[in-house]
């Protein structure tokens, strides 16, 4: 699912290796399934962007640590859960100028 967003996007070569819950057999929130990418990846959290299609996601990753992206694909209002994403955009290209202004 995730390969073929990317290659729709026409972003392919953009972004490296991605990862999904599948391996660590975590559901979201549980701060496991956020921290496997920093062992997978050996990167501290501040160091990796986190990218998420639904609001919560987004929020989930920020209360752990990440630097996050919401893709608002449908410019759907942020849930109230006492934090905001670092970014929101509407689709993969805004993620794209999110990560470069970090760099």
């Amino acid at each position: 699912m995730l390969d073929q967003a990317v290659k729709n996007s026409g972003l392919e070569g953009l972004f490296g290796d991605h990862l999904s819950t599948d391996r660590v057999r975590a559901f979201k929130p549980d701060p496991e399934a956020y921290r496997m990418a920093t062992k997978a990846f050996e990167l501290s959290k501040e160091n990796i962007a986190f990218a998420a299609f639904a609001g919560w996601n987004a929020v989930g990753a920020k209360w752990f640590g990440y630097p996050t992206f919401w893709v608002s694909r449908a410019h759907a209002a942020a849930e109230e859960l006492g934090t905001v994403p670092d970014g929101i955009g509407k689709d993969l290209h805004d993620l794209v100028a999110f990560v470069q202004t970090r760099r």
